[in-house]
C-alpha cells in the first residue's frame, strides 16, 4: 500500500468512525423498532457510501484549505493595522457565507409559504418571495455584523461573558414584542446560520487575530465568533417580523 492509498484508507476510517453512530441509531430503530425492512437498502448503502467519502474530502479541504486561509488572512490584516478594511471583511465574510447558505434558504421559504397559508401574507408568489428574501438578507446582514462585533471584541479585549449575557436578555425582551408567529423562526434562524463554511472560516480568523495580536490569548479571545453569529440573526429576525407583522401581532 503506497503513501497515498494509505493516508487515504487513514482518513476514511477516522471519517467511518464519526459516521457510524448515525447509522447505528438509524438502523437500529428502524430494524427494531419499527421492525420494517430498509427501504431502498441499494439506495441506502450508496448513499452512506458517498456520504463517507464526501465528509472525508470535506473534512481534508477544511484542514488544508480554509483553516489555513482565513489565519493567513487575519494574520495579514492584523499585520496591515487597519481596522476599517478589517471590518469590512468580516462583514463580508459573515454577509457572504450567509446569504447564499441552502439551509437558510429552505427555512425562508417554508416560513414564507406558512406565513401566507396562516393569511398573514398575501397568497402570490411575489409577496412569498419578498418576504423570504427579505428574511434571508435580514439574518445574513445580522451575521456579518455579528463577526464584525465579534472582531472588535478580539481587538478591545472585552469579556465574551458580558456581551452573550446582554445579547439574550435583549432576546428575552423581544420575545415579548415580537409577533409569535416569528419568534421560532426567529431561534432557528440563529441554527441555521452556522454552516460547513462559515464556522470554519469564522473560527480561523478569530483564532488567527488572537493569535497574532500582542497581549491576546487563542483559547480566550480567540473563540466566541460562532456564538455572536447565532446570537444577533435571532435579535434582527424578531426585528425584521416587528416591522412586517407590528407588535405583538396574532
Amino acid at each position: 500500500m503506497n503513501s497515498l492509498s494509505k493516508w487515504m484508507w487513514v482518513k476514511l476510517v477516522a471519517s467511518g468512525r464519526d459516521l457510524l453512530p448515525i447509522v447505528v441509531v438509524v438502523a437500529g430503530f428502524q430494524l427494531f423498532v419499527l421492525q420494517q425492512p430498509v427501504p431502498d437498502f441499494l439506495g441506502v448503502v450508496t448513499g452512506i457510501i458517498l456520504v463517507l467519502f464526501g465528509l472525508t474530502l470535506f473534512m481534508q479541504g477544511l484542514e488544508s484549505g480554509l483553516f489555513p486561509i482565513g489565519e493567513s488572512m487575519a494574520t495579514a490584516f492584523a499585520r496591515k493595522g487597519s481596522v476599517f478594511w478589517l471590518m469590512l471583511f468580516s462583514f463580508a465574510l459573515g454577509f457572504s457565507t450567509t446569504v447564499a447558505e441552502p439551509a437558510l434558504i429552505a427555512v425562508a421559504k417554508e416560513a414564507a409559504d406558512i406565513a401566507a397559508q396562516a393569511g398573514l401574507l398575501n397568497s402570490g408568489s411575489e409577496a412569498r418571495e419578498s418576504y423570504a428574501s427579505g428574511l434571508r438578507y435580514t439574518v445574513a446582514i445580522s451575521v456579518g455584523l455579528a463577526i464584525t462585533i465579534g472582531v472588535l471584541r478580539i481587538l478591545k479585549g472585552w469579556p465574551i461573558q458580558y456581551l452573550i449575557i446582554g445579547g439574550y436578555i435583549i432576546v428575552v425582551l423581544m420575545t415579548l414584542i415580537a409577533p409569535k408567529e416569528i419568534v421560532g423562526i426567529a431561534f432557528d434562524s440563529g441554527g441555521v446560520t452556522t454552516s460547513t463554511v462559515t464556522v470554519p472560516l469564522v473560527t480561523a480568523l478569530g483564532v488567527g487575530l488572537a493569535t497574532t495580536i500582542r497581549g491576546r490569548n487563542p483559547m480566550i479571545d480567540g473563540f466566541g465568533l460562532i456564538a455572536f453569529a447565532s446570537l444577533l440573526p435571532m435579535i434582527f429576525v424578531m426585528g425584521y417580523g416587528i416591522f412586517i407583522f407590528g407588535i405583538g401581532v396574532g
